[in-house]
């Protein structure tokens, strides 16, 4: 029958009577959720909202960043290395909505911005405890950065943990080890409350998987001993793109709202932005690609 007053009929299957039952408001705790978007500016502007709202959201993802990179490295050192890499799989997902959403702040202009700027006071996102536990996950391990957590002693005792916590790039790196590719001692027995610095040995481990995996013919079953090892490379550089592009959008969107300003933590802004874009997490997967021949 066609739709004569363009409405949808409501099947008599569906539930109607919800006084007594989970609903949709209830699991996702929409009450609290829809509840905590509090702009600070008197009177209040229209587009502090945006501000509020895509920082929030950008918070949850986070959250599920880090769930994943914690099961990843749980599964790694597990020697799943399939079921690790679905979680990464995962993580590089939310990496590109991650980076979309800056085109929605990136609306914000340097006029409206700064009418509700000063509402902000000190706060910034360089206090993202969140942040810093996805930085750390993945390898850039910086202690000094647990000062700016001092006074919340919840982020700073998650941040505390996971500075003892060998990083996504450490139980790949020692699941290799298991597997019998030459990973040399120094990068096994490492401080891990460190960052990862640069191994020329490592380029050579990487060098051998990648030569490996792209032979064929008669060459072929060598090389499909390390397939998995070669994709799981693979999949970490995607990683490691994805968030670079991330901190490029951030530079980019920041840049085109308030220009050269101080940020409103109290960093130089841009500039403190552009340096991070220098900072890596898996060097010797970038530095294989020279050691590749025809």
């Amino acid at each position: 029958m066609a739709v004569t007053d363009n409405t949808r009929e409501i099947e008599p299957t569906v539930i109607t009577d919800l006084s007594e039952r989970m609903t949709y408001g209830a699991y996702l705790g929409l009450d609290t959720l829809l509840a905590s978007q509090h702009p600070r500016s008197e009177p209040e502007h229209h587009d502090e909202l945006l501000f509020i709202i895509q920082h929030q959201t950008t918070e949850l993802w986070l959250k599920l960043v880090i769930h994943e990179l914690d099961d990843a490295r749980r599964l790694l050192a597990a020697d799943q290395l399939g079921a690790a890499l679905k979680r990464i799989a995962r993580v590089k997902h939310i990496q590109e909505v991650l980076t979309q959403q800056w085109s929605v702040l990136a609306t914000l202009t340097p006029t409206e911005y700064v009418q509700f700027r000063g509402a902000l006071a000190n706060a910034s996102g360089f206090q993202s405890a969140q942040y810093r536990l996805v930085e750390f996950a993945l390898g850039n391990k910086h202690e000094r950065m647990l000062q700016v957590f001092a006074s919340s002693p919840d982020d700073h005792a998650a941040l505390a943990a996971e500075l003892e916590r060998p990083s996504l790039y450490d139980e790949f790196l020692r699941l290799l080890a298991r597997r019998g590719h030459a990973v040399p001692a120094e990068v096994l027995e490492r401080d891990v409350r460190k960052a990862h610095v640069f191994s020329e040995p490592l380029v050579d481990v990487f060098t051998r998987i990648y030569t490996g995996a792209g032979k064929t013919g008669a060459d072929l079953a060598e090389g499909a001993e390390h397939w998995r090892e070669y994709e799981a490379c693979e999949e970490l550089v995607d990683l490691e793109d994805n968030f670079q592009l991330w901190r490029f959008r951030h530079l980019r969107t920041v840049t085109r709202t308030i220009g050269m300003k101080s940020g409103t933590g109290g960093s130089s802004g841009t500039d403190f932005l552009r340096r991070a874009l220098d900072l890596t997490f898996f060097p010797e997967l970038y530095a294989v690609r020279t050691r590749i021949e025809e």
